[in-house]
């Protein structure tokens, strides 16, 4: 069991570090020295849980798409936390700052696919579950809805990077909300969306005390994973008021 835990140690320090350097420098300029020396590990224990780089870089998308958020009364905040948790969870974990600098490189698509779909598919799932609850306007169809989205997140998360390295990832994330979703939300749900910069970390802060409660409790449901292995997503009348 202690050889086990090691490894599994091993595994994951070698993963952030290798998320850490593809973060900062890009795929094809990430260097297997530099991660060696990031992790601490010898070569031999890299090499031992991946192979190659590219390898690497595949267990490090393998950590890109998150659970869902918290399933809250009205689904157009569950939608609006699933965009807010990452802004949030970005800046702060390695791992999925690394995927997303990986799938954003064009560059790497010939080894990796196009991870965008996932998170296509996911976020018009929620378009799909507030749909059902009269909380979309009619005209809204939740694909190309949902492929918008994503591309304006990556968008705001790049310029985010290039700018401040995501400091102010949530605020940039938190206007792009409010000027969509007069596009997409009836006027009587807009009024009750949270889309504060600061949801984020309410709604993730939530999301972890339930994780708690099911580790406890293990014949407690468990919410749907949002997928497996991508980054990133993220309008009639005033603007989506915020709350506290």
């Amino acid at each position: 069991m202690a050889r086990q835990e090691r490894a599994i140690r091993t595994r994951n320090a070698v993963l952030v570090a290798a998320a850490a350097v593809f973060a900062e420098r890009g795929y094809e300029a990430a260097t297997i020295q530099e991660i060696l020396e990031r992790a601490t590990v010898t070569k031999g224990a890299l090499y031992f849980h991946f192979p190659s780089k590219e390898d690497l870089a595949r267990g490090v998308l393998e950590h890109a798409v998150t659970d869902a958020p918290p399933e809250q009364p009205v689904k157009m905040q569950s939608f609006v936390d699933m965009g807010l948790i990452l802004a949030h969870r970005l800046p702060r974990e390695p791992l999925l700052r690394g995927a997303a600098r990986i799938a954003a490189d064009q560059s790497n698509q010939r080894f990796f696919g196009k991870p965008w779909g996932d998170w296509v598919e996911l976020t018009a799932l929620q378009i799909v579950a507030a749909q059902a609850q009269g909380e979309v306007l009619p005209h809204v169809e939740p694909d190309r809805t949902a492929q918008a989205l994503v591309g304006a997140f990556t968008g705001i998360q790049l310029m985010s990077q290039a700018a401040t390295e995501m400091a102010d990832l949530a605020e940039r994330v938190s206007l792009l909300y409010d000027l969509v979703l007069p596009s997409i939300a009836v006027p009587g749900v807009l009024g009750r969306l949270d889309t504060s910069p600061e949801r984020g970390a309410k709604a993730y802060a939530q999301a972890l005390s339930q994780a708690e409660a099911r580790t406890a409790d293990p014949v407690a449901p468990a919410p749907a994973a949002l997928a497996t292995p991508a980054p990133v997503p993220v309008a009639d009348t005033p603007a989506p008021a915020r709350t506290a």
